[in-house]
């Protein structure tokens, strides 16, 4: 296949590439850097199969010859790149998505929209399933990209039943691994970071909400199993085992061998109390579930920040 891939320089894009180029297809990244590294793309730069463009996806796409899928993965997505690039998120939520979905439809490739566990916003049931319409607020500082990509959802959905356009809806739950960056803003990177420096390890609240991390292979094989089927509808895929933020906080301060104290923070505005997908879905229609045991995947992404 030859494959588009919107923020391939970002941590979920770049191991996208890099899981395609494997796998013998072509691959055209684009990406304008406004969170995305170049260094994501450094390894495979040198490939025949690898072609980079670099661009700000809300302005027209060209990508000329074949394209046989489009996988929309450009979005600031921690609350600390919304908060610095608010109108950016909801712009590259909607035009962007706009334009991928427009480069799909004239080239009669598959499309695929990276969603998130956000659009549930601060959700009132738990596990969340796919049903679940949410508890979002959209004019709180979490709006701009909980509705950018609530949005994303809607109008990918209208390409699919007006325009017969192949989609697929992907509902990214937290992830985690190495490409991160440390100064991501999400509580992975953050208590690594924190820890590795012997600094203090910030909670907010009391440490009592809820997230459920999936290492990042094992969302790599998920997307990769949604892009080649024929689901239509949103799929969650994600990590169902649930930890408190103050569990991973420890098991962090415990794996790094760290001196820092762990010290609470007042909580973010809008901050969800509780983060679990069902992957019911996932399981019956994928044949998916997540297989990296969590102390595994923290392993390997604190020997990655100790590498940076």
């Amino acid at each position: 296949m030859r494959i588009v891939i919107t923020g391939a320089a970002g941590f979920l894009g770049s191991h996208l590439v890099e899981r395609f180029l494997k796998e013998g297809h072509s691959v055209v990244g684009i990406d304008n850097f406004k969170t995305g590294t170049p260094k994501n793309l450094a390894p495979f730069r040198s490939s025949p199969r690898f072609k980079f463009i670099r661009q700000d996806v809300t302005e027209y796409i060209h990508v000329p010859g074949r394209v046989d899928a489009v996988m929309h993965f450009a979005s600031p997505a921690s609350p600390i790149d919304y908060a610095k690039y608010p109108i950016p998120t909801l712009k590259v939520g909607a035009l962007g998505t706009h334009n991928a979905l427009g480069l799909a439809k004239k080239r009669k490739a598959r499309f695929m929209i990276a969603s998130t566990s956000e659009i549930y916003g601060d959700p009132l049931v738990s596990p969340q399933r796919e049903d679940y319409w949410g508890n979002v607020n959209p004019i709180g500082p979490r709006g701009v990209y909980d509705e950018a990509k609530r949005f994303a959802e809607a109008m990918t959905m209208a390409y699919h039943r007006y325009h017969g356009v192949d989609v697929r809806i992907l509902r990214i739950f937290n992830t985690y691994g190495p490409r991160m960056r440390k100064q991501d803003g999400r509580a992975v990177p953050n208590f690594i970071s924190q820890a590795l420096k012997n600094a203090p390890i910030t909670v907010y609240g009391k440490g009592g909400q809820t997230r459920s991390l999936c290492y990042v292979t094992d969302l790599v094989e998920g997307i990769v199993r949604l892009l080649m089927s024929k689901v239509n509808e949103p799929v969650n895929i994600g990590n169902p085992h649930e930890i408190t933020i103050l569990e991973l906080a420890q098991t962090i301060k415990r794996l790094t061998g760290s001196k820092s104290k762990i010290v609470f923070e007042p909580l973010p505005v809008d901050d969800p109390k509780v983060r679990r997908p069902d992957i019911t879905r996932a399981r019956t229609l994928l044949g998916w579930k997540p297989v990296v045991p969590l102390e595994e995947g923290l392993r390997s992404t604190i020997a990655y920040f100790r590498g940076r």
